[in-house]
């Protein structure tokens, strides 16, 4: 008599070879979200590791597994092509592993190069850790920050583009005067006052219940930022973004002194070792990490723990693409000093198989399918692959000299 019990990993293995990996994750993504698509005691491998470099520089992660599951991760988008062939020579450690054990392949991935740190090594280690914890949720049928301890909170409020449909009442401007930006080190009255009345003329516009953050970009020198700085007070900006850059962080802790306004610093700092610094001379009182190249949501929810002990929020950095955006919810789900998404409002439909849940009031429900809570469609994400943005450089439009863009 033929034995007709068959386990959910079996069946999961029945499926993969008449219906093939996306179909699986769409089948059991539907009818299964609330279950463990791979039961507690089963084991789990990597098989593959893939990169996807886009026209537009963002750089995916793919980790396929021998039990169907895959996971998608994003990393660095300026050094695109280091970042997706360094994804693949991870491949050599992690193909053969159970891609459950996230931590400790952060580890093992962090610690395993004699270089640490960085924008690319780091970027790395974020997209594929980001992909770890997709398949992970996957596995045990729940959104990542489920396993993390669960909701801090039941929505997260967004910035990006102010609007009534949506609710978005938080935005950033970029410090900028009618014709150029200020990348002087010294500039001259009259384009201080370009800059102080554009914001002006924008604070009037949306008035005093829109937040307005104010961007640097850390491309104005600090002579100048100074000076702008003071101007811009009478205007109540919500914060001073990268008011000078990180490579010199107690040139930031000094500026930081000399202004009632927060200063926010992080999409160019990686790991708790540099954020360590920021937090322990106060060059920064928001700090705004990007889980695609600080290192992951395993690192994020470090750096948010070390936060919490200087009072300080996290208002996540975030360029790039929808799992940018996924991870980046997770962790505002999943810790307590939490105070904005960036392009929170952004809906990448371009690469989704199915829509994010609608931007209501500001903010954005919480993630709640199992991973990083999103479906990379892959037919939508091959046909925008391709050669990646080339490299930008700035120069000074009256002597030709290299600036900070």
């Amino acid at each position: 008599m033929m034995d007709t019990k068959m386990d959910r990993r079996s069946l999961l293995r029945g499926a993969v070879g008449t219906a093939g990996i996306v179909g699986i994750e769409s089948t059991f993504g539907a009818l299964r979200t609330d279950a463990a698509a791979v039961g507690p005691k089963d084991k789990i491998k990597v098989t593959k590791i893939e990169s996807f470099v886009l026209k537009n520089s963002w750089v995916f992660v793919k980790i396929s597994t021998d039990a169907g599951i895959t996971g998608w991760g994003e990393m660095l988008k300026d050094d695109a092509k280091a970042c997706a062939a360094g994804a693949l020579e991870v491949g050599h450690y992690l193909v053969g592993q159970d891609p459950t054990r996230v931590t400790h392949h952060w580890q093992a991935i962090h610690r395993g190069a004699f270089y640490r740190g960085g924008p690319v090594k780091t970027a790395i280690t974020s997209g594929i850790d980001q992909a770890l914890w997709d398949i992970t949720g996957k596995v045990y049928g729940v959104p990542v920050h489920r396993l993390m301890g669960g909701p801090t909170r039941d929505k997260v409020r967004v910035y990006g583009t102010v609007s009534e449909k949506t609710g978005v009442n938080a935005m950033k401007a970029m410090v900028r005067g009618n014709k150029r930006a200020p990348y002087k080190y010294n500039e001259g009255m009259g384009l201080v006052e370009e800059v102080v009345d554009r914001f002006k003329s924008l604070r009037e516009k949306m008035g005093k219940y829109v937040d307005i953050g104010v961007e640097f970009h850390g491309a104005v020198q600090p002579p100048t930022a100074m000076t702008i700085m003071k101007a811009l007070e009478p205007y109540h900006p919500w914060f001073y973004e990268e008011s000078a850059q990180a490579l010199n962080v107690d040139v930031m802790a000094e500026m930081a002194k000399k202004t009632h306004i927060p200063f926010a610093t992080g999409e160019r700092i990686f790991t708790k070792w540099g954020f360590k610094e920021i937090l322990e001379k106060r060059a920064a009182t928001i700090l705004q990490p990007d889980i695609c190249y600080a290192g992951g949501i395993t690192e994020l929810k470090i750096i948010a723990g070390m936060a919490e002990a200087y009072y300080s929020p996290l208002a996540p950095h975030n360029p790039q693409g929808p799992c940018s955006l996924a991870a980046s919810l997770q962790l505002a789900a999943s810790i307590p000093n939490f105070l904005i998404q960036e392009r929170g409002d952004n809906e990448y439909t371009d690469l989704l198989a199915k829509p994010l849940p609608a931007v209501v009031g500001g903010y954005r429900p919480l993630l709640t399918e199992p991973g990083l809570g999103i479906t990379i469609d892959e037919n939508k994400l091959m046909a925008q692959v391709g050669e990646p943005r080339p490299y930008r450089t700035a120069y000074d439009e009256d002597d030709g000299s290299v600036v900070d863009w």
